[in-house]
C-alpha cells in the first residue's frame, strides 16, 4: 500500500489513521524533506517522485497493491496516477471532491476492468457520507425517480481544499435528468431538514450526480450545499493555514439531508450527522484501505457504498443516519418499502 501526498494536511491524518489500524503504508510525494521526516517518525519507507512523471510513477507503483492519492488539486494528479495504476495493476483510491476525477474514473471503467484494477475516487470523503445516507433512504421507496441531497459544510477549509475548489469552479451547475448529466439554469435554493436545523441548500454540483447514478440508476439527481461560516475561502488561499485545528474540527460537525421521491410522488427522507469532514475523511479512507487490502475489491469504477454496502459510513467518527419512511399505504401484495437501485456492475 502507498499513500501519495502523505505529508499534506489530510495525508498526515490518513497516515495516522492507517497506522492505528496496523497498516504500514509506503509514504510518497514529490517533496523529499517533509516526506522522509514523516516516514522516520512512523518507521515507514518513503518514495519521492512526481505524479506527472509517467516512468517514475509506474516504477514506484510496481508491486504496490493499493495507491491512496491525497495530493490535490486532483485534476493535476489523478489523471497521471490513475494511468500509472492501471499500467501497474494497482487499485486506486483517492479523497477527491472534484467532479472531473469521477468522470475520468467512470470513463476508464472498461480499461480498469481489463487490467483487474479498481478505481475509487472519493473513497473516504463526502461521497461515502452521502452515499450511505441515500442508500438508507432509498430502502424506503419502491420505485425511486428523483434524489435531492444536500451537504452542510461547516468550519474552515484546508489550504489544499480551498485551492482545489478555486481551480475547479464550474460555469454550470450540473444535475442528472432522465439519466443524463446536463446544466441546470436559474436553479433556486431548496429547503432541507438537516436534523439539527432547517436551512436552504444552494444548488451546487457534487460528485454524487455520478456516484448515486452508478449505485442506484435513479434518473433525476440534484445536489445542494449549505455553508456555515467561512467554510469556502475565496481570497488569499496561499496564506491560509494548512487546515482547521483540532478545536475547529470539534466545533464544526457536518450534517446532510436527502429526499428520495417515488414515481407516484410519495417520498422518504433522511438526515446524517457526523464529525467534521476533515475528521471523517482520514478515518473512512483508512477503513476503506483496510477492506480493500483484505480482498474487498472489484475491478472497474466503484463507489464506497456500492462496494462496501450502505452501512459503510455509519460508525465512522460517530456517524448517525436517521430515516423518515414514506407514508404510502401498503399495497395488497405487501409493503411498499423495498430497496432501490440496481446491482453494482
Amino acid at each position: 500500500m502507498m499513500i501519495y501526498g502523505a505529508s499534506g494536511y489530510t495525508g498526515r491524518m490518513i497516515v495516522d489513521a492507517c497506522s492505528a489500524l496496523g497498516l504500514r503504508p509506503i509514504l510518497a510525494g514529490r517533496r523529499d524533506a517533509p516526506l522522509r521526516a514523516l516516514a522516520d517518525t512512523h518507521g515507514l519507507d518513503a518514495r519521492v517522485f512526481a505524479a506527472d512523471d509517467a516512468r517514475q510513477a509506474r516504477r514506484a507503483l510496481a508491486e504496490i497493491d493499493l495507491l491512496v492519492n491525497c495530493a490535490g488539486p486532483f485534476h493535476r494528479t489523478a489523471p497521471h496516477l490513475i494511468a500509472a495504476a492501471i499500467d501497474a495493476g494497482t487499485h486506486y483510491l483517492d479523497i477527491s471532491a472534484e467532479l472531473d476525477s469521477y468522470r475520468l474514473a467512470e470513463s476508464l471503467d472498461t480499461a480498469a476492468r481489463r487490467a483487474g484494477v479498481m478505481l475509487m475516487p472519493g473513497g473516504g470523503g463526502s461521497t461515502a457520507l452521502l452515499g450511505s445516507l441515500v442508500a438508507r433512504v432509498c430502502e424506503q421507496v419502491r420505485h425511486p425517480a428523483r434524489i435531492a441531497v444536500a451537504l452542510q459544510v461547516a468550519g474552515p477549509m484546508s489550504r489544499g481544499s480551498a485551492i482545489s475548489a478555486a481551480e475547479n469552479l464550474s460555469p454550470h451547475d450540473l444535475v442528472r435528468r432522465h439519466g443524463v448529466l446536463q446544466a441546470r439554469h436559474d436553479a433556486a435554493p431548496r429547503r432541507f431538514d438537516f436534523g439539527a436545523l432547517q436551512a436552504d441548500g444552494v444548488p451546487m454540483t457534487l460528485p454524487d450526480v455520478i456516484t448515486l447514478w452508478h449505485d442506484h440508476a435513479v434518473p433525476d439527481i440534484e445536489t445542494y450545499v449549505h455553508v456555515v461560516g467561512n467554510a469556502f475561502a475565496s481570497e488569499g488561499l496561499d496564506t491560509l493555514p494548512p487546515g482547521p485545528t483540532d478545536a475547529e474540527r470539534r466545533a464544526h460537525p457536518y450534517h446532510a439531508a436527502a429526499v428520495v421521491t417515488d414515481h407516484d410522488g410519495a417520498s422518504a427522507s433522511g438526515t446524517l450527522a457526523t464529525a467534521n469532514g476533515y475528521t471523517f475523511t482520514p478515518l473512512a479512507t483508512a477503513d476503506a484501505a483496510r477492506r480493500i487490502l483484505a480482498g474487498n475489491a472489484r475491478p472497474g469504477f466503484q463507489t464506497p457504498t456500492g462496494l462496501f454496502g450502505p452501512a459503510f459510513a455509519q460508525g465512522i467518527a460517530g456517524t448517525r443516519i436517521t430515516v423518515h419512511p414514506s407514508h404510502v399505504p401498503e399495497s395488497p401484495g405487501g409493503p411498499t418499502a423495498t430497496a432501490c437501485g440496481r446491482s453494482p456492475p
